[in-house]
């Protein structure tokens, strides 16, 4: 053998020394170490929140049922007032002047009627005669009732029982019968409605979900709602939902949900911006995993590294629903009992080995 070819056997001996050890090496570096959650399905109940605004569960505008001059205004701006309470007093002397004739007149006639009904047995005076004392009778008996009804009207008094705001007139103002400025506004505050427009977009993707059972209802609890103030604050109080209007805005594309609120302390004002918590149903089956576990790939598509039962990851592509508190809801791409990585995703490529943490 040459020295050179001697040489060639030594140099290949010795990488062949050293890519042993190497791989021995390898061999025993430790596996990387991930941290995991198990997909465990689970019964959740599905709300969305919908922006809002209150309006008065009642609402009376006052306005007066005959002419005069307003004598006094009998209430204080801004107070409670009881349904009957009397609110303004118009001037009623015209209008007891015409009462007081017509209960004259009405008494003259009357005896009229009456002496021609006793004439009418001996036939002193025809049947005719009769008749039109009648007729003049019940007609002087409906102009004393109408002059009673509008001395009545002189006295404004609350349809309602509800909080008034201010009044549109003073004192020794001339208001006119059903005139087009109210004098004032009363709205019932106890409860409140709450009015929500949805989409009919989320409408039809929640009747698909109830129609193929991914989603149940949640019997009588259905229609309770939740209601978040515009400071963020959670109201005390839960309320009902109504109705489901069943129009569409066309301008909106939206139907409006009417709900209840009871307010026994005043907090909700009409025109109040507020957000509801709306029951959608029951899903019975429901995946959550932290926000954390998923990842996006250069599309944006959302996806998840599990762990599979040789201990390889593997990547899930998947389909979110929606944001849960810390958590994503996932309708698609993972089982029960799979393995989620939520910690160690900086060390775990898919197709690899790792350790699960205990």
């Amino acid at each position: 053998m040459t020295k050179r070819n001697s040489f060639w056997y030594v140099l290949i001996g010795l990488i062949a020394a050293g890519c042993s050890g190497g791989n021995k090496s390898a061999a025993t570096l430790p596996l990387p170490e991930v941290a995991v959650v198990t997909v465990t399905p689970q019964p959740l109940v599905l709300t969305t929140e919908l922006p809002g605004r209150t309006s008065p569960y009642l609402v009376a505008e006052i306005r007066p049922q005959i002419n005069g001059l307003i004598q006094k205004r009998l209430f204080t701006e801004g107070a409670d007032v009881q349904v009957g309470q009397e609110l303004y007093q118009i001037d009623p002397a015209p209008l007891q002047a015409l009462f007081d004739k017509a209960k004259a007149n009405l008494t003259s006639i009357r005896l009229r009627a009456e002496r021609i009904q006793s004439a009418l047995g001996s036939k002193a005076v025809s049947q005719q005669d009769f008749d039109d004392a009648d007729a003049a009778l019940k007609q002087a008996e409906a102009d004393l009732e109408t002059a009673r009804i509008n001395l009545a009207y002189t006295k404004i008094t609350a349809p309602i029982t509800g909080r008034i705001g201010k009044s549109s007139v003073t004192d020794g103002a001339i208001v006119t019968a059903y005139q087009s400025a109210p004098l004032a506004t009363i709205q019932q505050l106890d409860p409140v409605y709450v009015d929500v427009p949805q989409s009919t977009s989320d409408l039809l993707r929640l009747q698909r979900r109830l129609a193929d059972g991914r989603l149940t209802r949640d019997g009588n609890n259905q229609n309770i709602v939740q209601l978040i103030l515009e400071d963020g604050t959670k109201y005390p109080a839960e309320g009902t939902l109504q109705f489901r209007d069943v129009s569409v805005d066309p301008t909106t594309a939206t139907v409006i949900l009417r709900m209840v609120f009871p307010n026994p302390n005043g907090v909700l004002l009409p025109g109040m911006f507020v957000r509801t918590a709306v029951k959608e149903g029951v899903s019975d089956h429901a995946i959550l995993i932290p926000q954390q576990a998923v990842t996006r790939d250069p599309k944006g598509n959302p996806l998840a590294l599990i762990v599979n039962a040789a201990g390889v990851v593997e990547p899930r592509m998947l389909t979110l629903d929606r944001a849960i508190g810390d958590k994503w809801l996932v309708t698609g791409g993972l089982a029960a009992g799979e393995q989620v990585i939520v910690e160690g995703l900086q060390k775990a490529r898919p197709g690899t080995a790792v350790r699960v943490a205990k």
